[in-house]
């Protein structure tokens, strides 16, 4: 029952980033109204070079000469010589750059040609510029939240503008420009963030901060000089050595983080899709060797060769005002010049490849014929019939030069010959499906692969969305994604799923200066060819037959309710999903329109989109497929493959997987007939209006007050309180609502069954079956007479997602839907509205407790989940130990440990269906909802939908006479101990822990004791209104998370700072709420030459924390404005309300009240150092008391070196992603 609309619909970018030294929430929303469809990910690149260290620079490589080097020096500003890569390029603003701008916006004001060909409306606040310098800046007017704004300098350089012995330089000189900047450092303590990431085609610094500082009294003075400071800090960069030898340990030890079997999956894909260009031998990461022996003069000729003025572009999104913001712009940054970058590149001979390359960029690549944003490559197309080559049809490319008639010697800038440091790989290799249809096979094995995936791209060109044939083309396109996304995920979901994932999706990449089309895939290695056909097969059925009617309509109302929902936002959406959107629209040439104007020009374009023109989309976005078939009109260029596959101890040649069995599979799916699908009858409602009117005869509903057990007094029954309503309902369920208008027509439901794993030990169910059973509630959905497929599509329609999750102490659901009429059919006056997002998510909310079917195929599936995720975590270094050092600390407890395979098989439909069931008793349960609603419009449909629920409903699962009384935290085994593991795999890696007693999120340690009382009572001379303040329910909650917020940036000062020992060292506490006590844990990550050492140095710093370095009164300050800024943020989302409210009248949560919401602000602002260091004593921080564990990765017995190096996405399936500095 995931209920969720198809990525493809919802064009979602999901960014995980791993945070050098600011942890800053990402975003991950991306609207169907945007225009543009576009790849964003945040994962982490890295190719480990096998090439043995050796203690060489730049400068000695190309035999930079020391005259050479001082005359650079010394040579004065008047006599400065052009910069060597500095060539004429297009505008880094593309359709935003003003002369074009002004050209598109005269063209729409003259309102010629016909509707298709005018141009679209560019956003009336946004503002764009260039300095006389050539540096280039946007800036966006935006309210959300007031009184703060992001800046991000993007350099248009990456690790794909290496030379040959740069590789890596890019994210290391990024490490260098920005942690080295005292002015960075000035932003400390003022409530900003800062971070920057490099990724194939870019380098991005940025700076999140308020628009004053923090001022006691008043208002302070202006932040924008500040972080302008910072960022053009960034591009003067001192590259000093001390900073070089720090940032270079810090990049190695990232080096070994992100190597996991995932991440070398992903430059499995990368290397195979991308092998004609750059790409293929250019991630970001680089290679250990060179990394190595880097100095100064190496960091510092990257950086002046590329940091410069016509190089950059400034985006500055927030509560600024135009004016303000351009003068402080060209104020900042008016001064930079490329001459003067030019007289500090410290190798000639360097200086001399990287003028030979700029040459190359502007006179063949994409990124001087398309987009500046992109990287210097070119790509094997695989397009339809009439679909010029970006290259050959573009007018910006430079002409080469000739010397004496005949041009030189041809510039290999697509890497194509073989250089000493190339990884051993041979991706290039190209088969005939059938004659004239080619092919880029590669299998990829690995003994680290738990599941078998398959990947088929084509390559297409970008078409910068400016006019409204673009726009419709692209709405049309769309539709066609979410169609099959949908008829992919009921087949996924059906009584023997050939796969267990499966997305096809066309996304605009800027970081790969492409449109990638991809059909990922995964299925158990036994079945892999009957998923690769089914899912071909699935595509080919689009591509031939199109979307039905029904699926038009349906989707072409998911995509304008979506829109509406963001134009009603206007300017209360986040600078940083503004900030990303107007980068990637920008990056790709489209045209960046508000909200409003969106929403307006996608509903003049859908009420005249037909069938046929989706239908052609749906034919040409899966024509690379539909023509592999011998005999169909096949698209041009290449359809590049790539399947991963566990490497198998059969030693039968006949039973391994190879290229030609790949091929033939492929060839097998594309042959088998097809037809098209038939609409399916979607129900406008699951719950009729008679049925409502019986159940309220009935079981007659009617509010009662809302209880706590934090001192706050009961609640009315009948009125609406600020800032949220709490009651309880005749039946037992306990309600919370609260208005959020920060996310408009958008709302956040979750429900709470108080249990969890925990249930199942107490309840004497059988092991992992609550766990097993809310999984199959997931994956299934089926309600009284409606099949899961309609009830599935019944949630398409309403846009509404459904999350299902059996943690160590609940049951927890979340709906995520829209608060405005959904399911809606027609256009303009012919529109009939259907019923609410709210009425819906209730509807089913209410289903699930009356008329859930329990089907034995989602136990299957929630089965095959299982087990996956128990398999995979014992291939994975960070899986296991952890499951390790969890062993260890609760003495075996199955409740916080990975469910094994015997346990998953053991559990039946009846157990599952019992355990699930036995949890969702009103009585018990509690639903928080929050949105952009009318209060009491939302009660009164709680009151019809869940108020009739029966109170004695599935009584007949609730288990007699036991115990409510939640189970705790085993006691830890003392003293500590030091564990060790060791994981077979091909490249070395470790990872290190220390863990100990802690209490839970709420103070109780598992002895019953509180944090507030321990703290009391060792403080003998406390003034009153301390033991008042520290009988707060809320103290031990907010002194915990101070004490994070401070531990964590200790360890980042200590391990990473002074040591230099890791890249990243992380801080953090169980988050039980119900059961007593908990643990801390320290995860940092190292080379297993410096595991010992970073363990030690995380053990001293703790240590240190309680001893001889406690925490200071600027420690403290800078941590309160970490977690209030954090609170405030995250106050504008519905499902941090829902998450808030959830449990306040839970009496398994003694201190959660009202209290803890009304007054966080008020507590956190009073902690002092005093508080926090006598909290420190709660946690079991004792040398003697510590459980550390390190896990190391061990060469298999008998490897041979296949030649490959082996180095993919830190997460999910997308394609690469930055590395974040």
């Amino acid at each position: 029952m995931r209920f969720q609309l198809a990525t493809a619909v919802l064009a979602t970018a999901l960014t995980g980033t791993i945070q050098a030294f600011s942890f800053v929430p990402s975003s991950s929303h991306r609207a169907l109204s945007s225009p543009p469809s576009t790849r964003t990910h945040r994962h982490e690149l890295v190719m480990k070079d096998e090439t043995p260290a050796s203690k060489f620079s730049l400068s000695s490589l190309f035999s930079s000469d020391s005259t050479n080097k001082s005359a650079l020096r010394g040579t004065a500003a008047a006599t400065l010589e052009p910069h060597p890569s500095a060539r004429p390029h297009i505008n880094p603003l593309n359709a935003l750059y003003p002369p074009k701008r002004r050209a598109l916006e005269s063209a729409a004001l003259r309102d010629e040609g016909d509707e298709l060909s005018r141009p679209l409306p560019f956003h009336p606040q946004v503002v764009s510029g260039v300095l006389e310098n050539g540096f280039s800046y946007v800036f966006l007017p935006n309210r959300s939240p007031p009184g703060r704004f992001e800046a991000h300098l993007q350099v248009f350089s990456g690790s794909a503008d290496e030379l040959e012995p740069q590789q890596g330089i890019a994210h290391l000189t990024e490490h260098v420009a920005y942690m080295g900047s005292r002015k960075r450092e000035r932003l400390f303590g003022t409530g900003s963030q800062t971070n920057a990431y490099t990724d194939f085609h870019h380098t991005v610094f940025y700076a999140a901060c308020p628009t004053y500082t923090p001022s006691r009294g008043g208002q302070g003075s202006h932040m924008l000089p500040m972080a302008l400071d910072a960022l053009c800090d960034v591009m003067e960069a001192r590259c000093e050595p001390s900073r070089i030898e720090k940032e270079r340990q810090a990049v190695l030890s990232e080096m070994t983080m992100v190597n996991t079997i995932e991440y070398r999956v992903e430059c499995q894909i990368l290397s195979t899709l991308h092998r004609e260009n750059r790409l293929a031998k250019r991630f970001p990461i680089g290679k250990e060797s060179l990394i190595q022996s880097w100095q100064q003069d190496d960091v510092k000729t990257w950086h002046r060769t590329h940091y410069r003025p016509d190089n950059v572009l400034l985006y500055v999104v927030g509560d600024l005002e135009p004016d303000y913001v351009e003068k402080m712009v060209r104020e900042k940054f008016g001064h930079l010049t490329a001459e003067k970058q030019a007289s500090e590149i410290k190798i000639p001979d360097l200086k001399k490849e990287a003028s030979a390359l700029a040459d190359a960029v502007v006179g063949e690549t994409i990124k001087q014929a398309q987009s500046w944003h992109y990287p210097p490559v070119r790509h094997d197309f695989c397009v339809v019939d009439g679909v010029k080559d970006v290259l050959e049809a573009s007018d910006q490319l430079l002409k080469k030069e000739t010397i004496d008639g005949e041009e030189d010697v041809p510039y290999d800038i697509h890497l194509q010959k073989p250089y000493s440091l190339d990884d051993k790989v041979q991706f290039l290799k190209e088969a005939e499906l059938t004659p004239g249809k080619r092919i880029r096979p590669h299998i990829f094995k690995h003994e680290l692969l738990q599941n078998f995936s398959f990947h088929l791209f084509a390559k297409r060109p970008v078409v910068p969305i400016n006019n409204m044939a673009a726009f419709r083309h692209n709405l049309a396109r769309r539709v066609c994604l979410a169609a099959l996304q949908i008829r992919l995920n009921v087949n996924g979901r059906s009584d023997d799923p050939a796969f267990t994932f499966v997305e096809f999706n066309q996304l605009d990449s800027a970081r790969e200066g492409c449109a990638v089309c991809s059909l990922d895939m995964t299925a158990e290695p036994n079945r892999w060819e009957e998923a690769v056909i089914k899912s071909i097969s699935e595509i080919r059925k689009l591509g031939l037959y199109g979307v039905t009617s029904g699926e038009m309509e349906r989707y072409a109302s998911a995509v304008l309710t979506d829109a509406e929902q963001l134009a009603a936002q206007g300017d209360m959406i986040s600078h940083g999903d503004q900030l990303s959107y107007l980068m990637e629209t920008v990056a790709n040439g489209h045209t960046f329109m508000s909200p409003e104007q969106s929403y307006a020009i996608t509903e003049r374009a859908l009420s005249t989109l037909t069938l046929e023109e989706v239908n052609k989309a749906a034919a040409e976005l899966c024509s690379h497929i539909t023509g592999l078939k011998d005999g169909e009109v096949s698209a041009n260029g290449v359809v590049a493959v790539v399947a991963c596959t566990p490497k198998s101890a059969d030693a039968n040649p006949d039973s391994a997987l190879d290229d030609e069995k790949l091929c033939n599979a492929i060839r097998k799916a594309c042959t088998v007939d097809v037809e098209p699908v038939e609409d399916v009858v979607v129900p406008h409602t699951l719950v009729t209006a008679e049925e409502l009117e019986e159940a309220m005869k009935a079981y007659p509903p009617k509010w009662e007050s809302g209880q706590f057990s934090d001192g706050t007094p009961n609640t009315p029954a009948d009125r609406i309180t600020r800032p949220f309503t709490l009651r309880r309902l005749s039946n037992g369920i306990r309600v919370g609502i609260a208005q959020n208008t920060a996310e408009s027509q958008r709302g956040h439901l979750r429900l709470v069954a108080p249990g969890g794993r925990d249930a199942e030990k107490r309840f004497g169910f059988k092991e992992g079956s609550l766990a097993v059973g809310a999984r199959a509630m997931q994956e299934g959905g089926s309600f009284g007479q409606f099949t899961r497929e309609q009830v599935e599509l019944f949630a398409v329609d309403h846009l509404i997602m459904v999350e299902i999750n059996c943690d160590e102490e609940a049951l927890v659901m979340d709906f995520v839907f829209p608060t405005t009429n959904v399911g809606n059919t027609g256009y303009g006056d012919e529109k009939q509205m259907g019923i609410t997002g709210t009425e819906s998510v209730l509807q089913i909310v209410r289903e699930i407790l009356i008329d859930f079917n329990w089907e034995e195929d989602a136990l299957g599936r929630s089965k095959t989940s299982y087990r996956s995720a128990h398999e995979s975590m014992g291939k994975s270094l960070e899986g296991k130990s952890t499951e390790m050092i969890m062993n260890n600390l609760t003495g075996g407890d199955k409740r916080f440990l990975s469910i094994d395979t015997k346990t998953i098989d053991a559990v039946t439909l009846d157990d599952a269906k019992n355990a699930v069931m036995s949890q969702l008793i009103p009585s018990e349960l509690e639903i928080t909802v929050a949105g952009d609603f009318i209060v009491q419009d939302v009660l009164d449909m709680i009151l019809q939908y869940i108020g009739t629920v029966p109170p004695d409903a599935n009584s007949q699962y609730k288990v007699k006479h036991a115990s409510k009384q939640f189970g705790d935290v085993p006691a830890l085994q003392l003293p500590g101990r030091h564990l060790d593991l060791e994981l077979e795999d091909s490249d070395p890696r470790a990872v290190a822990y220390v863990a100990g007693a802690a209490p839970n999120e709420w103070g109780f340690l598992a002895d019953g004791s509180t944090v507030a009382k321990r703290v009391s009572d060792a403080d003998k001379r406390a003034s009153d209104y301390d033991k008042q303040r520290r009988a707060h329910p809320l103290f031990g909650n907010a002194a915990l998370a101070l004490i994070s917020e401070i531990a964590n940036r200790r360890l980042f000062s200590t391990v990473r700072e002074r040591k230099q020992l890791t890249y990243d060292a992380n801080f953090s506490l169980t988050s039980f709420k119900r059961m007593k006590g908990g643990w801390f844990l320290v995860t940092v990550t190292a080379s297993k030459e410096k595991a010992q050492a970073a363990l030690e140095a995380c053990k001293e710093t703790l240590h240190a924390l309680r001893t001889t370095n406690p925490i200071s009164p600027d420690n403290l300050e800078s941590a309160k404005r970490v977690v209030l800024n954090r609170h405030e943020g995250e106050l504008r989302t519905s499902e941090y309300w829902a998450t808030m409210m959830s449990g306040i009248q839970e009496e398994s949560i003694p201190l959660k009240g009202p209290l803890s919401v009304t007054d966080f602000n008020v507590v956190i602002e009073s902690m002092t150092t005093k508080d926090l260091q006598l909290a420190l004593e709660c946690l079991g921080l004792e040398e003697s008391n510590l459980y550390t564990a390190i896990g190391k990765t061990v060469q298999p017995e008998g490897l041979v070196d296949d030649g490959i190096v082996k180095a993919s996405p830190m997460a999910g399936m997308g394609r690469g992603g930055a590395l974040t500095g």
